[in-house]
């Protein structure tokens, strides 16, 4: 009985599988006469619109504020020898941004600011010339005994060295991986 009344009803709008894809999507149904062509741009037209909302979505994340990802090849670069350097110069006093020698002089922002050495310069400057009990790198670094006797670095290696700390300590000193020289 069921299937007399369905004959007999009038028709729905989606009565073919044209209609109901056209209605789900809000396109116009294809009329039966159009060119082949004209199906294919209608297709075409489709496939692009379906694909702008996560063109979008991927443009929004990849500019987002949240992303803290260098603006160039240049600066991740830097950012790796900046960390190779902090490796072979500061990471057996200051491993992770702390300090084995005098606690309160951590490499954290709460520590550098409390200590007067929370810019790149003045990271710059202390390892340079040193401070308290923390010898200068510098390669014109005096008194003697202020600076240390190990290996001096040149005045670009310093700056990369402040670039990186400060970099480290505004993100909090995640872990970073990167490849040896």
């Amino acid at each position: 009985m069921q299937l007399l009344l369905s004959l007999t009803s009038p028709p729905t709008p989606c009565n073919n599988a044209a209609s109901c894809l056209s209605m789900k999507r809000n396109i116009n149904p294809v009329p039966k006469k159009q060119q082949p062509q004209q199906q294919q741009h209608q297709v075409l037209y489709f496939h692009l619109k379906s694909l702008v909302p996560p063109l979008i979505m991927a443009a929004l994340v990849a500019l987002s504020p949240i992303c803290h990802t260098p603006v160039s090849f240049g600066q991740t670069i830097d950012v790796q020898r900046g960390a190779s350097l902090f490796r072979r110069a500061c990471i057996g006093c200051h491993d992770a941004g702390g300090n084995i020698i005098q606690p309160g002089a951590t490499l954290f922002t709460k520590d550098l600011q409390r200590n007067g050495v929370d810019t790149e310069e003045e990271i710059y400057r202390v390892t340079y010339y040193g401070k308290g009990r923390m010898p200068g790198f510098g390669e014109n670094c005096t008194p003697r005994g202020q600076c240390t006797f190990g290996a001096r670095l040149q005045e670009e290696e310093i700056r990369l060295l402040a670039n990186f700390v400060k970099l480290q300590a505004d993100q909090g000193w995640p872990n970073v991986e990167t490849e040896e020289d």
